[in-house]
């Protein structure tokens, strides 16, 4: 068993599994088919791969949830036009403006645990994570994955490896939630004795023709984090918040 370690923060991220039409909603921590969504990406997966991204559903999953952060709703206005039957340029026409909603998580972070008992296969992911084919994104192009979220590697399981990661939350964030109970989502399977709920978040097709997916259900537990012991709980990644 091997288990990849991902960290997930930035100024926005956005994990949508219920997103219709204008209003495109997020979830408030990451989707397994959103993270699987990277991997595709970051392996060179075409969209129509159906069974290459499929495969990609083995994986164990889990995350925590290191800094709540918040929603945020972005408004957009959006002109459509249409070209008239001759097919001249000249003849396209405005018919009208609509408004669109899109959601985002903003200043969150959380660690992704995937593991697999397929040692090998696990290290081919960890090698097109860090050489990526595709440029992947969290959820959507305008929220770029941070440089370190490739953490290191664990030979635990998926949920184990989960537990024992260091707290990644920014400085100003543990300075302010001294004891910290932290969330944590996996595969129901992972949790046996936990609640189960379901989500529209197993991967079908990513095709552009109809992307389709089904329920998985997942579990939830927690774990609570603390800064009294900053051996395994420290962050020496730099605080922009200290520099403004």
């Amino acid at each position: 068993m091997k288990t990849i370690l991902l960290k997930l923060s930035g100024p926005l991220q956005a994990w949508g599994t219920s997103s219709h039409f204008e209003t495109r909603k997020t979830d408030y921590y990451p989707s397994k088919s959103g993270v699987i969504g990277i991997l595709a990406a970051s392996l060179g997966y075409q969209r129509c791969e159906d069974a290459k991204i499929q495969k990609l559903n083995t994986l164990d999953f889990a995350v925590r949830i290191d800094q709540t952060g918040g929603l945020l709703r972005d408004f957009h206005t959006a002109a459509k036009y249409k070209r008239c039957a001759n097919g001249c340029d000249r003849s396209i026409k405005f018919t009208k403006t609509y408004t669109t909603y899109r959601y985002y998580m903003e200043d969150s972070v959380f660690v992704v645990a995937l593991s697999h008992a397929d040692n090998q296969w696990i290290d081919q992911i960890i090698y097109a994570l860090k050489h990526p084919c595709f440029a992947p994104y969290m959820g959507r192009r305008s929220c770029p994955l941070p440089a370190d979220f490739i953490l290191p590697s664990s030979n635990e399981d998926a949920l184990s490896a989960l537990r024992n990661v260091e707290w990644q939350a920014a400085s100003w964030y543990k300075n302010k939630y001294k004891n910290y109970r932290a969330e944590i989502y996996a595969d129901k399977d992972l949790i046996p004795h936990g609640r189960a709920i379901m989500r529209n978040d197993h991967v079908v097709s990513f095709s552009q023709k109809e992307r389709k997916f089904s329920p998985r259900f997942e579990a939830r537990t927690d774990q609570e984090l603390s800064t009294s012991n900053n051996s395994k709980l420290g962050n020496n990644e730099p605080d922009f918040y200290e520099s403004i």
